[in-house]
C-alpha cells in the first residue's frame, strides 16, 4: 500500500503556489517604471493587470474540469508552466518595448496560470480537511492575500538594481521553480479517506460528522438556484471590496484628512487585514457555519459602507476600514468550503472555477463604477452608499440560500441519505 501523504505538507504546497501567483497584486510596482521607460499611459499599463484578472476568471471556469480529470499535480504543473512563461515572457516584452506582447505574456499566459493555480490546490485541500475545510482553504488563500506584501519590496529592489526586464526574468524563473516543487507534492486523498481518529470522534459524539448536502457534478451544480445565490454573493462582496480597495487612499484623505504618505501607509497596513481575514474568517466558519459567516459579512457591511463616508474620527474610520478588509478577504477563503458543503467534493474544482467568474466580473465592475461616481459627483461617498444598498441585496440572497439549504436537508432526511437528492434544483 502506498503511504498516505502528510496533509499539512499538502497545505504548505498550496501556500507555495498561492504566494507565487498572488504576486499579481503587486503589479503596481511595475507601473511607474514602465511609464517612465516607454512613455505608455497609466491606463495602458494598468490594462495588463485587468487582463490578467479577466483570464484568471475565464481559465478557472474553462479549466476546472481539467483539474478534476487530471488531478492537482498535473494542474499545478500546468499553472507553473503558464505563469512562469507569462512572467518570463513579460521580460522579453519589456526588452522589445512591445506593449501587445506584454498583454499576451503577463495578461493572457500569466492570467491562465493564475486561474488554474488558484483552484487546483484549494479543491484538493477541501478533500484533505473534511474536519476543518475553512482553515485549510483559508491557509492557501491567505498566501494569495499576503503575496503582494512579500513580493513588493523584492520587486522594488530588483527593478532598481537589475532593471525591469531582468526583474521579470528572475521572478518568472523563481515562481516556476516554487510552483513546480509545490505541485509535485500535491495529490488527492484516497476515496473515502478521513483523518486519523476522525471516525472514532464522530462515533463517540466528540465531533459532529457533517454530511455534504449533495454530491453534484459541475454541470449539475449550475442548474441549481443555490449556485447562482453563491455567485451573486461573491460578486457583490468582491465588487464592493475591490471598489473600496481602489478608493481607500483618496477616501482616507477626504474623510479624515490624512496626508498622501499617511493614506498610502494606511492602505499598506490594511492589506494585512485582508490577509488575516482570509485565515480568520475561514477558520471561524468551521465553527459557526458558512451560511452564518456570509450573513454576518453582509449585515455588518451594510452598516459600515453607509457610515464610512460620514466618519471623520480617524481611529474609528481605520477600525471600520480594517473590518471591511477582513470580510473582503474572508469572502474569498470561505467560498470553497461553502461549495463543498452544498455541492460536495466530486467536482469541487470545476464548480469553484465557475463561481470565480464572479471575481472576473467584479474586478472590472467595482473600480470602474467607483471611479465613475467620483468623476460624476466629485466624491466617493455616493458610491459607498450605493454599495451599502448592494449589500442589502446580498443579505437577502444569503437568507434565500439558507432557506434552500434547509429545504434540501429536510428532503434528504426524508429520503434517508444525503446523496439521494443529488440533482436538486
Amino acid at each position: 500500500m502506498s503511504k498516505t501523504k502528510n496533509r499539512w505538507l499538502i497545505a504548505l504546497s498550496a501556500v507555495g503556489i498561492h504566494i507565487s501567483i498572488g504576486s499579481v497584486y503587486a503589479w503596481s510596482n511595475f507601473t511607474n517604471p514602465l511609464i517612465n521607460e516607454f512613455g505608455w499611459t497609466t491606463k495602458q499599463v494598468q490594462f495588463t493587470f485587468s487582463l490578467a484578472i479577466l483570464f484568471l476568471g475565464l481559465s478557472a471556469a474553462f479549466l476546472g474540469h481539467f483539474v478534476e480529470k487530471h488531478g492537482p499535480r498535473k494542474a499545478g504543473l500546468l499553472a507553473a508552466g503558464f505563469f512562469g512563461a507569462g512572467i518570463i515572457g513579460s521580460g522579453l516584452a519589456v526588452n522589445l518595448g512591445s506593449l501587445p506582447l506584454l498583454y499576451i505574456t503577463y495578461g493572457v499566459l500569466g492570467g491562465i496560470g493564475l486561474g488554474v493555480g488558484y483552484i487546483a490546490p484549494v479543491s484538493t485541500l477541501v478533500k484533505w480537511f473534511p474536519d476543518r475545510r475553512g482553515l485549510a482553504t483559508g491557509l492557501a488563500i491567505m498566501g494569495f492575500g499576503f503575496a503582494a506584501a512579500i513580493a513588493s519590496p523584492i520587486m522594488d529592489s530588483l527593478i532598481k538594481s537589475v532593471g525591469t526586464g531582468n526583474t521579470f526574468f528572475i521572478l518568472g524563473s523563481a515562481y516556476f521553480i516554487i510552483m513546480t516543487l509545490s505541485s509535485l507534492y500535491l495529490e488527492k486523498p484516497a476515496e473515502g479517506w478521513v483523518p486519523e481518529g476522525f471516525k472514532e470522534k464522530a462515533k463517540s459524539g466528540k465531533k459532529a460528522l457533517k454530511e455534504d448536502l449533495a454530491q453534484l457534478t459541475a454541470n449539475e451544480a449550475i442548474k441549481t438556484k443555490r449556485f447562482y445565490y453563491l455567485w451573486i454573493m461573491l460578486f457583490i462582496n468582491v465588487t464592493c471590496g475591490i471598489a473600496i480597495l481602489s478608493a481607500a487612499k483618496p477616501l482616507a484623505q477626504e474623510s479624515i484628512g490624512l496626508t498622501t504618505a499617511g493614506a498610502a501607509a494606511l492602505v499598506g497596513v490594511m492589506g494585512l487585514f485582508n490577509g488575516f481575514g482570509r485565515i480568520g474568517w475561514a477558520s471561524i466558519s468551521d465553527y459557526i457555519g458558512r451560511p452564518n459567516t456570509y450573513t454576518i459579512f453582509f449585515a455588518t457591511q451594510i452598516v459600515l459602507f453607509a457610515v464610512l463616508p460620514h466618519t471623520t474620527h480617524a481611529l474609528l474610520f481605520q477600525v471600520m476600514l480594517a473590518v471591511v478588509y477582513t470580510m473582503y478577504g474572508g469572502g474569498f477563503s470561505s467560498i470553497p468550503a461553502y461549495i463543498g458543503d452544498i455541492f460536495g467534493t466530486k467536482q469541487l474544482g470545476a464548480i469553484h472555477g465557475y463561481i470565480l467568474t464572479a471575481w472576473a466580473a467584479a474586478g472590472l465592475a467595482g473600480p470602474m463604477f467607483a471611479a465613475w461616481i467620483k468623476d460624476t459627483t466629485g466624491s466617493y461617498a455616493t458610491s459607498l452608499t450605493f454599495f451599502a444598498g448592494l449589500f442589502v441585496v446580498a443579505l437577502i440572497v444569503s437568507l434565500l440560500i439558507r432557506k434552500d439549504i434547509s429545504r434540501l436537508r429536510k428532503l434528504n432526511t426524508q429520503n434517508g441519505t444525503a446523496s439521494a437528492y443529488t440533482k436538486a434544483g
